[in-house]
């Protein structure tokens, strides 16, 4: 069966969002989605091009929840809403991020890394100084960094996200330059009942791959990896379940024979 649930969504709830909630619902019920699960942005200490800790990323959950579940009993007898967060992760936080995750009943918390060594890759100067291969490096290895250290989020988000911004992109990339880094982050969120995504923010963006690439979705699975969810990272309605398609010909392609979503924390597989 199609893709009927979209896991990564925001709202102008996140910083870098315009859309009112109520429109993203209205279009992900236009596109006969089952469920949808808002995951707003929380980035604490998150820096400007400049290196400026800003504010843009700070999550007023009560707000956020407040609408979400008048909105929820509005459209209750059309589609699921669901409660979730995007947290950033950096190690130094992991005490400050815990307790945000536990402050709130979220039915689903993707970890994302989006600041690695206090800048974030969407930036240009996060790569000056340095080969593309090396910036790159230094990322996933912020990745692993925070998988050792953080352990309260249900999947990890596009985690190969520096490939959106990076100078050539994905061009010169690939899963097999860094297999070993790969490999260590991959099998330690195994280890640790942790799920990844297949984000189509890498298509929209003309990657031709979504994030991660096809193959680092291939070896999760390899490695035993069950859990997988499908988002679309959209900020805007028109990027709701966007290319969904091929999603599900990548997840089916890599032997997967199911999505996972999230209700309450708790993983259900949903047949493809």
């Amino acid at each position: 069966m199609p893709i009927k649930a979209d896991f990564h969504l925001h709202s102008n709830f996140s910083g870098d969002s315009k859309t009112p909630m109520e429109q993203m619902i209205q279009k992900a019920i236009d596109l006969n989605l089952k469920t949808m699960c808002f995951t707003e942005h929380h980035d604490t200490d998150y820096p400007d091009a400049n290196g400026n800790f800003v504010d843009t990323f700070t999550l007023n959950p009560d707000s956020y929840l407040y609408e979400l579940l008048k909105l929820k009993e509005k459209y209750a007898n059309q589609i699921q809403i669901l409660f979730g967060l995007e947290l950033g992760l950096q190690p130094h936080l992991k005490r400050t991020n815990q307790m945000f995750a536990r402050a709130h009943d979220y039915d689903f918390i993707i970890g994302s890394s989006h600041i690695s060594k206090g800048k974030d890759p969407f930036f240009q100067s996060f790569y000056e100084g340095r080969t593309e291969a090396l910036a790159y490096q230094e990322y996933f290895e912020s990745i692993l960094e925070n998988i050792k250290c953080f352990y309260d989020y249900d999947v990890y988000g596009h985690l190969d996200y520096v490939v959106r911004y990076g100078p050539t992109k994905n061009k010169n990339y690939s899963y097999s330059q860094y297999a070993d880094l790969f490999d260590e982050i991959l099998k330690l969120l195994i280890e640790n009942e942790k799920g990844i995504e297949l984000n189509t923010g890498g298509l929209k963006y003309g990657l031709g791959e979504p994030n991660p690439c096809f193959q680092i979705i291939k070896r999760y699975k390899e490695l035993g990896g069950e859990i997988i969810t499908v988002g679309s990272d959209a900020h805007a309605p028109e990027h709701i379940a966007y290319d969904f398609s091929i999603a599900e010909s990548i997840l089916k392609d890599c032997g997967y024979r199911y999505y996972t979503i999230f209700e309450k924390r708790m993983p259900e597989f949903i047949t493809l």
